[in-house]
């Protein structure tokens, strides 16, 4: 019984081939494609302009340097949320419950911040491993523990992706499951159950958006300490 709660983490295959790759090219079929026309329809202006307002914020703290990365960061917003909603359809997989895809994205975005700010500001980007006023004694502690604090960037940028999606694929398992053995035995404790797997549903739906929200915040934090 543990291995089946494991297997909708298991990289989904057809005669041998893996099916991630669909499952990852899947969002950017579903959204559409603006029009030419001078007035566009519900669905695009709604799409419009939550990719408006959320690129304005995420700009906002960043100077012109950083509005370079609008897109890039606009794009992996939406592309993650539409993955993790997608994940919480019955009988589909969620790509971004593999670790190795969170850390696809993780790593080389957290480099390019890193060697943007090491070819622009070198002395500033230097100057984040060594706070100002560091008692003289405790500056090789500190630049170890700073170099080691900036390495571990990335692989809290993906473990913290995985970890939430991952948490909640597994409580809507084990109280789904809890609902079809308790339903024939006691079926108000069963109704109960049920209950509370509707409301863990709605909270995994605010995980997704906010999970990937977190990530492209993150990752534009980065960006703001090296332009």
């Amino acid at each position: 019984m543990m291995v089946s709660f494991f297997d909708q983490f298991a990289s989904p295959s057809f005669l041998g081939i893996p099916l991630i790759a669909i499952a990852i090219a899947l969002p950017w079929i579903l959204f559409p494609t603006p029009p030419s026309r001078w007035i566009n329809n519900r669905l695009i202006t709604i799409q419009t302009w939550f990719i408006n307002q959320f690129t304005n914020q995420l700009m906002m703290p960043l100077n012109v340097g950083g509005h370079k990365w609008a897109l890039l960061l606009a794009s992996l917003m939406v592309f993650l949320i539409t993955i993790n909603m997608l994940g919480l359809l019955p009988y589909t997989f969620t790509p971004t419950t593999q670790l190795s895809l969170n850390m696809g994205f993780a790593v080389p975005l957290w480099l390019a911040t890193v060697i943007i700010g090491m070819r622009n500001q070198p002395t500033v980007a230097l100057g984040h491993l060594l706070p100002e006023g560091t008692p003289i004694p405790l500056i090789p502690v500190l630049i170890i523990i700073e170099t080691i604090s900036l390495f571990i960037r990335p692989l809290a940028l993906g473990v913290r992706l995985t970890a939430n999606l991952t948490a909640g694929h597994l409580l809507i398992q084990l109280i789904a499951t809890a609902v079809f053995v308790l339903l024939p035995m006691m079926p108000t404790v069963a109704i109960l159950t049920a209950t509370v797997l509707f409301l863990l549903t709605l909270l995994e739906v605010a995980v997704a958006m906010i999970q990937a929200y977190v990530f492209v915040l993150l990752l534009s934090l980065y960006l703001q300490e090296n332009v």
